[in-house]
């Protein structure tokens, strides 16, 4: 005797049981889980992955990498504000420190490219760091990572950035070429194959990517006096170095362009942190208001913070994490670092800025951020 089947939610069709629990975002999946063993099957079932991958229901993702989070990407999720670990990526070298990578959302995936492996053992000081040219998607429907193909040239602390559905990299550095590169490559993620672009005029190393105009800037902070970029347009396949006002210095902390407005974003740290935009028509950058400064609950002094991620999210921008140093009681001139997993956001197209405080990040996740990018639902439905 076949056992009596089991609806998914009594009363319902399991069809349309299916389509309404896919449209719940992934940030309550946990809570789904636990209604039953049946919806737990349900939710970690290919056929529920396959559903939302063909509605193109991914939901609003926000992908963080701290320095305590022991190599695993966290995920927040706006519509529940909830945080969430994501399964760990493979590496090729999982006991080595993995720096100088990119991440980058294209359509409905995340990648992880490039980077550096570093041994950090004092047992072994003089070990060279393995550069590496490998990629690594993580499926939102599915929650999976797979790797992808590799990039031409492997590179770390490069330029990379989303335009138009493709993936430009540009610059960075390898054992090869140490001080900087001008290769430059480009990822279609429907063909899954790297293009070889036109060299860049001038190597770059140490370097971020822009899409500003439809077109790839690269921002370098070599030369802190330097207001030029490299910039690639897609469409003539032709680089040039243009002069212009980016205040990309050790100042910046990253340029982040929100979709939804068309506007650049950044923050610069001049004793305090001022949420800067650019006016796309005279090129000209104007300030927006500050970022406000911390309040830790047994100390009086408001403290800056510092090491914290920056990321544009539909409408909002999000400052993560990071790291204040608190004065001690006892020792003259003596500071204790405090790692924080606070998440501020505020919409910056409202003035003045109102920042409000989301849920923090996971308690295993705070600290400096290593990496973050934000991934937006296309569908409209």
């Amino acid at each position: 005797m076949e056992p009596p089947h089991e609806p998914i939610i009594p009363g319902l069709p399991d069809d349309l049981a299916l389509r309404c629990l896919a449209r719940v975002s992934h940030g309550f999946h946990g809570l789904l889980e636990r209604v039953s063993k049946k919806w737990r099957e349900v939710i970690r079932g290919t056929e529920y992955a396959n559903f939302k991958a063909w509605e193109g229901w991914s939901g609003d993702w926000l992908f963080v990498l701290t320095e305590d989070s022991e190599d695993q990407w966290i995920a927040y999720d706006p519509e529940a504000d909830r945080w969430h670990p994501i399964p760990k990526m493979p590496r090729t070298h999982p006991d080595w420190e993995h720096t100088g990578f990119s991440c980058v959302c294209v359509g409905d995936r995340f990648l992880v490219i490039g980077g550096a492996y570093e041994l950090s053992d004092p047992g072994f000081p003089h070990q060279e760091p393995i550069i590496t040219n490998e990629v690594y998607q993580f499926d939102p429907f599915r929650k999976k990572w797979t790797a992808v193909s590799s990039m031409q040239t492997p590179r770390s602390h490069f330029a990379c950035r989303v335009i138009s559905g493709k993936v430009y990299v540009a610059g960075g550095c390898n054992l090869q070429c140490p001080t900087g590169l001008t290769l430059a490559e480009c990822y279609n993620p429907l063909s899954n194959r790297w293009e070889e672009l036109p060299p860049m005029p001038n190597p770059q190393m140490d370097c971020i990517g822009l899409s500003y105009n439809r077109k790839f800037h690269v921002l370098s902070d070599q030369d802190l006096d330097q207001n030029s970029s490299e910039v690639f347009c897609p469409l003539t396949r032709l680089w040039n170095t243009v002069e212009d006002n980016w205040p990309f210095s050790w100042a910046m902390q990253v340029a982040v362009q929100v979709i939804e407005n068309d506007r650049v974003y950044t923050i610069v740290d001049l004793g305090e942190s001022l949420l800067k935009t650019r006016d796309t028509a005279k090129g000209e950058w104007y300030d927006m208001g500050e970022v406000p400064s911390v309040f830790l609950p047994d100390y009086s002094q408001p403290l800056e913070v510092f090491d914290y991620g920056f990321a544009g999210l539909g409408r909002e921008l999000y400052v993560m994490g990071g790291k204040v140093l608190k004065r001690e009681d006892s020792g003259a001139g003596r500071f204790e670092v405090v790692k924080l997993g606070l998440v501020r956001v505020c919409d910056p197209s409202k003035s003045p800025l109102e920042w409000c405080e989301k849920r923090p990040m996971c308690l295993t996740a705070s600290g400096s951020i290593l990496g973050c990018a934000s991934l937006k639902e296309s569908s409209a439905s």
